[in-house]
């Protein structure tokens, strides 16, 4: 009788074990689902898009769980912090100021041109120029001489306010604006590109060094395999990946 209630225990003690391990393991990838091709909500609402796909790999080769949450971009960084995700894989430019409250992975996307989108290429740079709350072209745009700032919580609003004569041009990631002034013959690109940040990565809590370590490791066999490369020209037009 002592044994089987010994090994009883013992399975039990098991069985919470393999319980909590499944749990830690479960990370909830936190991302915006409005910046393509990023990310964004496809036609069933699902978090679709580059990040989607990458993040999946990520915790696949990491042997994580994903669950994707999605967030407004203006709330990202705090909701992470105050524990209500595990990640921003959100299209998030790696910056110093951004560091000084959460960390981040190794990038997995290089530095990104941050370009000008106008309705006539006579913008040379001044006026008001529209950008995303809480993005690096806000801040660049609020230390130009001779530009206004007007700041909108979406990145579709930054372009509306273009099309309505709000502002006179938009500063955004030239990734996201290409397929855009493809498509509308009113937008044009205006001025020079303007480089930014140091590469996109994951962020995380400045106390999770674990999972960091984790995904750092993933990330890295992904470029080296040849994924990330594979990705980035999936869903950004064909071009050639740094990795």
């Amino acid at each position: 009788m002592k044994k089987l209630i010994l090994t009883a225990a013992a399975l039990a003690l098991t069985a919470g074990t393999a319980m909590a391990e499944s749990h830690a393991m479960t990370v909830r990838m936190g991302t915006e689902g409005a910046y393509p091709p990023f990310n964004f909500l496809n036609d069933n609402g699902e978090v679709d898009g580059f990040e989607r796909e990458l993040g999946d790999a990520i915790c696949e080769t990491a042997g994580l769980t994903c669950e994707w949450v999605t967030n407004e971009w203006d709330s990202i960084i705090p909701n992470l912090v105050s524990g209500n995700y595990d990640t921003i894989i959100a299209g998030m430019s790696i910056t110093d100021e951004r560091d000084e409250v959460i960390d981040f992975t190794e990038a997995y996307f290089p530095p990104d041109p941050s370009s000008f989108v106008a309705m006539s290429d006579a913008f040379d740079g001044t006026g008001v120029i529209a950008a995303q709350t809480g993005t690096i072209q806000a801040s660049h745009v609020a230390s130009m001489d001779g530009a206004q700032l007007v700041e909108f919580a979406t990145p579709d609003e930054t372009i509306a306010a273009v099309k309505n004569g709000e502002a006179d041009a938009v500063l955004a990631d030239k990734s996201f604006l290409e397929p855009i002034v493809a498509e509308d013959s009113d937008l044009m690109f205006a001025g020079d590109d303007v480089m930014l940040g140091g590469g996109i990565g994951l962020g995380v809590r400045e106390s999770d060094t674990e999972l960091k370590d984790k995904l750092n490791a993933a990330i890295a066999e992904l470029k080296a395999d040849g994924t990330v490369n594979e990705l980035i020209a999936k869903w950004f037009d064909g071009m050639e990946g740094p990795y």
